[in-house]
């Protein structure tokens, strides 16, 4: 496969492919809202304008419109499962990530004995925390890996004083959505593997700049939302066959031999699933357009490379500036190899007035506690007074980051 880490991103070309960039009521603004919800792109919007038009029936019936509306369903988990390095049916669909983990969340209650243990941190969005630690109200011990409260770090090296035997469960976030640090997924999955934990890896912040495969970095359960990835508004579950066979059936019990349906106890949205393809589509087309013709896993780990490539290019004078300005904290690493273009500043002002502030000039940005209220709270922010959160993907150009950059320094 053709090497892409270093070359650059066609960025037009990119833009092209989402509607968004064109519409009159957006010129002008600049996006930086990304962190809680992407733009979509054409092949998804596409698939689900068809499905609605022409395929919006009972799926996997004899007719023709409804094998096509199956066939289509189909698709979008082959494809998606394959770009991440899975089996077709450890790839799963929910109304979203918040309710999936819910799910799990009651497969492991029924699962688990009295005395073992889950492992949380604090550095997690609350839907990734919260369904586990409600399980301490039904006996089972609830072990808190905490960041640093300087950095926000998640050190693995403190991890190792949690795991012993009692321990069944390690939950963790691929990337904070207020921290941004990348944590090492594949080094702490393995410390839970030899301790004999399962690993739930909650990918929602970190999907948005590249699928990941699965299979290398080792989590038992990975998590994101497709609505952050340019596609419906859906969660997409990873299971892996050893973990989601022993799990106690969520669904019908009549599914329970699916492993792709043994967690999806609500009827599935049979539009959004199918246009969900649409993300492979875009995915494949963005390395085709810079020039690896191969499809799937190569496709997505190209497309991973090149957008990634362009964030951190993007992302470092952003951090640059927000470190040297003494008037706002950034929270998280000041490197951008390291971390997600998610950046949350705390300042004296509150950051929903910052973000207000910001509106008149062009920048759609964010303010507040984003669901992180304990990571906020573990670094000494008040999550009433929040953070102003600037969150950007690879369709952001250089002169969006300049203008937000400008932008800040007129309000700070």
């Amino acid at each position: 496969m053709k090497d892409l880490e270093n070359t650059n991103l066609d960025v037009s070309w990119v833009r092209s492919q989402f509607p968004a960039f064109a519409e009159p009521v957006l010129e002008g603004q600049a996006f930086f809202e990304n962190a809680g919800g992407s733009y979509t792109c054409k092949p998804v919007i596409d698939r689900l304008a068809r499905y609605y038009i022409q395929r919006k029936v009972q799926p996997y019936a004899p007719y023709e419109a409804s094998l096509l509306a199956g066939a289509e369903m189909d698709e979008a988990r082959t494809r998606l499962a394959a770009m991440m390095g899975v089996e077709t049916d450890e790839l799963s669909f929910g109304p979203s990530t918040t309710q999936n983990t819910y799910v799990l969340a009651n497969a492991f209650r029924q699962y688990l004995s009295p005395g073992d243990a889950i492992i949380v941190t604090n550095q997690d969005h609350e839907a990734n925390t919260g369904p586990w630690r409600r399980l301490a109200e039904e006996g089972f011990e609830i072990r808190e890996w905490q960041i640093d409260p300087e950095t926000g770090h998640l050190d693995p090296a403190t991890l190792d004083g949690l795991l012993d035997e009692k321990v069944k469960l390690v939950c963790f976030p691929h990337c904070s959505n207020v921290v941004g640090e990348i944590n090492d997924v594949k080094a702490i999955c393995a410390k839970a593997r030899a301790n004999g934990s399962y690993t739930c890896v909650d990918g929602v912040s970190y999907a948005p700049h590249g699928f990941v495969d699965v299979d290398e970095l080792g989590p038992d359960i990975y998590l994101f939302s497709a609505y952050k990835t340019y596609g419906p508004h859906q969660g997409i579950m990873v299971i892996r066959r050893a973990l989601g066979e022993v799990l106690p059936n969520q669904a019908h019990y009549f599914n329970a031999g699916s492993l792709y349906k043994r967690f999806t106890p609500a009827g599935p949205d049979h539009a959004q699933i199918a246009a969900s393809a649409g993300m492979a589509d875009y995915m494949e087309a963005l390395a085709t357009q810079h020039g690896v013709s191969e499809q799937g896993a190569i496709a997505a780990r190209a497309a991973h490379n090149l957008m990634r490539g362009h964030e951190v290019r993007l992302l470092q004078p952003l951090l640059d500036y927000a470190k040297a300005k003494n008037s706002v904290r950034l929270l998280g690493p000041d490197q951008a190899a390291n971390r997600a273009p998610t950046v949350a500043l705390a300042s004296t002002i509150p950051g929903e007035e910052l973000a207000t502030k910001l509106a008149p000039h062009g920048i759609m940005a964010g303010g507040g506690d984003f669901y992180a209220v304990r990571a906020l709270e573990a670094q000494g922010v008040d999550p009433a007074h929040g953070v102003l959160r600037v969150s950007f993907t690879h369709y952001t150009n250089e002169a969006e980051v300049t203008k937000l950059i400008e932008a800040l320094d007129r309000v700070l």
